[in-house]
């Protein structure tokens, strides 16, 4: 019933989201029919914008981020990100996504309901999702349009300026705490919240842990800011165990919508592979069979499977390695790669590596060892939950692991950091904004290969995405003062609090 309605819920949000003109609007009001979309409804449309469609999920997410973490390599050019060169629309593919949909969207949600002066978990929760689209998108751009964006049919404004992130971070925090707090023990939204199903505490869990997101993303740009929220956000209740792990749920359709715009990706291309730095680590570790499978005959056997250099064209692997792309481990499809996955925005993983790391750093009490441990193991044993295909890892799985890479104070830093990425594996936004914020995994260049002769980082790895070139003329003021505070429109320039 939950995927039918979710289904339902986009294809009449798809019939009435064209803008028209405004006295034609006003002429084909039926008075029979209510003036607005229920907010319900508009909340699980904008979930799944927000999950994404294929064309951003195989640009932004895998042909970019994915590449510059070193999760995925391919031979294939137009895989721009594992070359470093620049295609603007693939590189832009978020901004251009995001602000049509997810934006537009979240604020139409929050701007009804301020209207109807409602103030109570419908509002919570939009707040909440609002900081999570903001934040991914800032993430990934540094400066945006904040808080004028969305709103050309509310406010009028057509030319959005761009916030300094710093700005955007400090009210996004605000927004969620506030979020949190309006949110009761149950919930108004039905079968239309395809996160957590009308659980309230899960929601206020998630809304913690998001907060604790943000909080640590300042450790390097503004550390006392930083500790203050990161404190504030795991007194207030962070997510406790996988059940808590935020996600959508697709289905096969009928509308694209509603499948994994990852899962879309595979459909279309066959030419991702795992990263040999990611197979490397991923030695000797019981996700490895779970995750990847050799191209040529789909075998699972951990001694198949070997991770493909990154910054190589079929060309070049040939000549060094004598292989090709069939040689090496791709991710592994009918476990992890159907269209019907899911789509995980936040784990409880993730969670449990970012109090180790505030033990650490002085911000929270607790053993640091127990939470890395507790982190190591949700991360392994969230992929049965989550891909009903995918091995169960079992506590003794987990414990030989742990005895044979036993945590080190000496390194902890390092060792949460290179979890905290084995776990993003498929979430490449978050794998790429820890990356840049913590060094952690160090990563050389294409993988330390030699330097693909047409990049355009002089080498060196990617800090961030650009912005469409269109806003040069559809917004040049504006664009021209971002530009101006945060530095040029490069991959090699650093966000603010990459800085």
């Amino acid at each position: 019933m939950k995927k039918l309605l979710s289904l339902l819920l986009v294809l009449s949000l798809v019939i009435v989201s064209c803008d028209f003109d405004k006295d034609f609007e006003q002429m084909n009001i039926d008075p029979t029919k209510a003036a607005q979309i229920d907010v319900n409804n508009k909340l699980a449309s904008v979930f799944l914008r927000t999950s994404g469609e294929r064309y951003e999920n195989w640009r932004a997410s895998f042909i970019y981020s994915s590449q510059i973490v070193q999760h995925m390599s391919s031979t294939a050019t137009y895989w721009t990100g594992n070359f470093y060169t620049r295609n603007e629309g693939y590189a832009t593919s978020l901004f251009d996504r995001a602000y049509p949909q997810q934006v537009k969207e979240i604020e139409d949600i929050i701007f009804q309901l301020e209207n109807d002066g409602v103030t109570g978990d419908q509002m919570g929760i939009a707040r909440i999702w609002r900081a999570f689209i903001y934040h991914r998108i800032t993430d990934l751009y540094g400066d945006i349009p904040y808080s004028e964006a969305g709103k050309g049919f509310i406010d009028g404004v057509l030319k959005p300026k761009y916030d300094a992130q710093q700005d955007i971070y400090m009210d996004m925090l605000k927004e969620i705490e506030e979020g949190v707090a309006q949110l009761g023990s149950s919930s108004s939204l039905g079968a239309s919240d395809l996160i957590f199903q009308g659980d309230m505490g899960k929601w206020k869990r998630f809304g913690n842990s998001l907060m604790l997101r943000l909080a640590m993303r300042l450790s390097k740009a503004d550390p006392a800011t930083a500790q203050a929220w990161a404190s504030k956000a795991i007194s207030a209740g962070v997510m406790t165990s996988n059940a808590d792990i935020a996600y959508i749920q697709h289905t096969l359709g009928p509308e694209g919508i509603n499948k994994n715009g990852h899962g879309e990706v595979f459909m279309a291309d066959g030419n991702p592979r795992l990263s040999k730095t990611f197979v490397d680590f991923l030695k000797d570790d019981p996700r490895l069979p779970i995750l990847g499978a050799r191209r040529s005959d789909g075998s699972t056997n951990p001694a198949d499977l070997i991770g493909m250099p990154n910054g190589l064209t079929s060309g070049a692997l040939a000549a060094k390695y004598g292989t090709t792309s069939a040689d090496y481990a791709e991710p592994n499809r009918g476990v992890i790669t159907g269209e019907d996955a899911p789509m995980v925005f936040q784990t409880y993983a993730e969670v449990e590596f970012m109090i180790a790391e505030a033990i650490i750093k002085g911000w929270a009490s607790g053993d640091a060892k127990a939470h890395y441990e507790a982190g190591v193991r949700g991360a392994m044993q969230m992929l049965s939950m989550l891909y009903p295909n995918a091995a169960v890892i079992t506590d003794a799985e987990v414990d030989t692991y742990l005895a044979a890479k036993p945590y080190n104070p000496a390194n902890a830093l390092e060792m949460i950091g290179e979890q905290y990425w084995a776990a993003t594996f498929f979430n490449e936004y978050e794998a790429f904004a820890n990356w840049r914020r913590t060094g952690f995994p160090v990563l050389q260049p294409f993988g330390g290969e030699a330097i693909y002769d047409g990049n355009v980082t002089n080498g060196t790895i990617p800090r961030r995405l650009i912005y469409p070139n269109s806003e040069n003329s559809t917004n040049a003021e504006n664009f021209a003062a971002a530009l101006s505070r945060q530095g040029p429109n490069e991959f090699t320039t650093r966000v603010w609090w990459d800085k």
